[in-house]
């Protein structure tokens, strides 16, 4: 069974696009008309939302769960990549800010003026930033889609920056340019954390580290009448979204029919589970036996 997501997340992505070129241009605009370092950067932040919706739109068509020919499997792996790419973008965000900080300790640059009026247009920017990241991360969890939850955690990082850089804004308002400066540093730090979040979430799928824990799946099949054990019990793919499962099955049957019946009521009880899931399962006879439940642990050292 497989669940095709893509419909949502591409209308979401769409939605999110909108709002971040508009918050981008107000950014730009301010930034601009003030001088401000913290809030170039931040409108440089929102050049990269921007860009990872555009990124997402792009991973989710290809990333059908449904197999074909060339991907038996699924293309699902496409939304991890296009997570990666996220925290790319996030990195050479964090570069950015940090490079021109150090730039203007060492060189100086024009005082920083912002008005009342251009500190209203930020908290507007900043309540847009808001709806996004909750409308984002409720989708994405309602849909169980590792583009738009990364996505969403990127946005969360722009909600942080902004509120960080309306701080400093407001200080030099009343006449602490100093402030503008000092706070690119934490918006680096507030931008690197999040890349390293993105980054941490989505390698498991990549390398196909196990979904579920094999105690669990063995406990289930052992619950089927007629199963005797089941040994050599490996799972793969992302709990909620799609799993692939396989394993030995040894029951307590001489003919394939019988046989048969067992492994389908298997199945069924691990897709009411732990749905959608993919199931391959190999049949031995009674006599068989093995109690290695699941592989062993790889040694290092």
């Amino acid at each position: 069974m497989t669940y095709d997501n893509r419909a949502v997340v591409r209308r979401v992505l769409i939605i999110t696009l909108l709002l971040n070129l508009f918050v981008m241009a107000l950014k730009a605009v301010v930034g601009y008309s003030t001088g401000s370092l913290s809030l170039l950067a931040d409108a440089l932040h929102s050049v990269t939302d921007s860009a990872n919706n555009v990124l997402g739109l792009v991973t989710s068509k290809f990333s059908s769960p449904k197999p074909d020919r060339e991907h038996p499997y699924g293309h699902q792996k496409f939304e991890a990549v296009g997570a990666l790419g996220i925290s790319a973008f996030l990195g050479i965000a964090c570069f950015e800010i940090l490079q021109g900080a150090v730039e203007r300790i060492l060189k100086g640059g024009q005082p920083v003026t912002i008005s009342a009026g251009e500190l209203w247009l930020l908290l507007i920017v900043l309540g847009i930033n808001i709806f996004v990241t909750f409308y984002e991360r409720s989708e994405g969890k309602r849909v169980g889609s590792p583009i738009l939850i990364a996505d969403a955690t990127h946005t969360m990082s722009d909600v942080w920056v902004t509120i960080t850089v309306i701080g400093g804004l407001i200080g030099v308002w009343l006449g602490y340019q100093w402030l503008d400066v000092v706070l690119a540093f934490p918006v680096a730090l507030l931008v690197f954390w999040s890349g390293w979040s993105v980054l941490k979430d989505n390698l498991p799928s990549l390398v196909d580290e196990m979904a579920i824990a094999p105690e669990a799946i063995h406990a289930i099949a052992l619950s089927v009448p007629g199963v005797i054990n089941c040994h050599d019990i490996a799972s793969r793919g992302v709990l909620g979204r799609q799993v692939f499962m396989e394993m030995h099955l040894i029951v307590d049957a001489t003919d394939v029919e019988t046989a048969h019946r067992i492994t389908e009521e298997v199945e069924k009880r691990l897709e009411e589970r732990f749905r959608p899931v993919r199931i391959l399962i190999h049949v031995e006879p009674p006599a068989y036996q093995s109690e290695t439940i699941t592989f062993e642990s790889e040694v290092k050292g």
